[in-house]
């Protein structure tokens, strides 16, 4: 097994609405950045992959016109996947495992404001049992928020507490539009939205994009002082019917981190996509994390959910906090699906 580790990564601001130009041109911006920041240029790149949806443009083979944004010129391989950008990483960490490239450069977009999510994400749900009931991905959210807390696993006020904390940090954080905060009780007066989930519980969508350098070896090691080695990754799923699932667990996210080496793995901070406030207390028992570890230290999906973005940007924080020296060891998370479907998890690491 080679060596690869994360040595660049670069976000657009998520913002609720991006009215400045097209999905495409959400990328320019950190494509360039994440490339000035190991002295990179488009001409230095080995393989392109990124993760977008092509109904979120309304239009087929959209993610084409990311060639726009990444130069088509030296010809190099390319690739794209249907999903979040964090399984395009999945896929450059394995063309890169396989010796056919020694760097690789991953976007994820979403630009959810072209279109309405709450229509959209009824296409990810079951076409025989659940897809016919119109039933929006909020809506499916709260039955697993409501099994969770009928298992006595948490309650709301615990939900509202996660989403204060969540919107503290967010507060701090430049890259997403968020001005004030909220604390649990002023949560917890807020109307339902879905019951048990509130506006502040649930998913905040947002225009972004996000880009993520890989590298290996001593490739890695020349473009930066302190690469966030990943140290194992690996993604699951669960059944797709949520009727035969047990909601209040996720399988597949622990079993992906236990082939990752990251089940209960002694780290500083966790970054998961936890879209809804209830997720990250399933993610929290699936993956062991332990108590005192920083929890989604970025605001996290919760106040900006990029779709399509939402995983890489886990997997970039996390690794932004190795690289910068703030933390040696962490978990990042990324999800797709409804209910937590499918899960990848990384365990990142600072030490060479």
């Amino acid at each position: 097994m080679r060596d690869i580790a994360i040595v660049s990564f670069a976000q657009r601001r998520n913002q609720p609405e991006w009215r400045e130009g097209n999905d495409i041109e959400l990328l320019i911006g950190p494509i360039n950045e994440a490339l000035d920041g190991v002295g990179m240029t488009r001409q230095d790149v080995q393989f392109t992959t990124g993760g977008s949806n092509d109904f979120l443009a309304g239009q087929a083979f959209s993610f084409v016109r990311a060639l726009d944004a990444l130069g088509v010129h030296p010809v190099r391989d390319d690739s794209h996947v249907e999903m979040d950008g964090a399984w395009a990483l999945y896929e450059a960490w394995v063309k890169l495992q396989l010796g056919q490239a020694d760097n690789a450069l991953i976007w994820g977009l979403g630009k959810t404001s072209l279109g309405k999510m709450s229509e959209l994400s009824m296409l990810a749900h079951d076409p025989y049992y659940v897809a016919p009931l119109g039933a929006d991905s909020d809506s499916v959210a709260a039955l697993q928020a409501r099994a969770l807390i009928d298992a006595g696993k948490c309650s709301e006020r615990e939900l509202a507490e996660i989403a204060a904390a969540r919107q503290e940090a967010a507060v701090k954080n430049q890259l997403i539009e968020f001005d004030s905060a909220k604390n649990a009780d002023q949560i917890m007066e807020e109307p339902y939205l879905a019951s048990p989930l509130r506006r502040s519980t649930t998913a905040r969508v947002t225009d972004g994009a996000a880009v993520v350098i890989l590298a290996a070896g001593e490739a890695a090691k020349k473009l930066r002082e302190r690469p966030a080695w990943i140290r194992g990754i690996d993604h699951r799923t669960d059944a797709h019917p949520l009727g035969v699932r047990d909601l209040t667990d996720c399988p597949s996210a622990r079993q992906a981190a236990e082939r990752a080496g990251a089940l209960g793995a002694d780290v500083d901070i966790a970054e998961l996509h936890s879209a809804y406030a209830h997720e990250e207390v399933i993610l929290r028992e699936a993956l062991g994390i332990r108590d005192g570890v920083r929890i989604n230290p970025s605001g996290g999906p919760l106040l900006a959910n990029s779709v399509m973005a939402t995983g890489l940007i886990r997997l970039g924080e996390a690794a932004e906090r190795i690289m910068s020296g703030e933390a040696n060891r962490a978990i990042a998370h990324a999800s797709h699906g409804p209910c937590l479907q499918s899960n990848m998890v990384a365990l990142l690491e600072g030490v060479s």
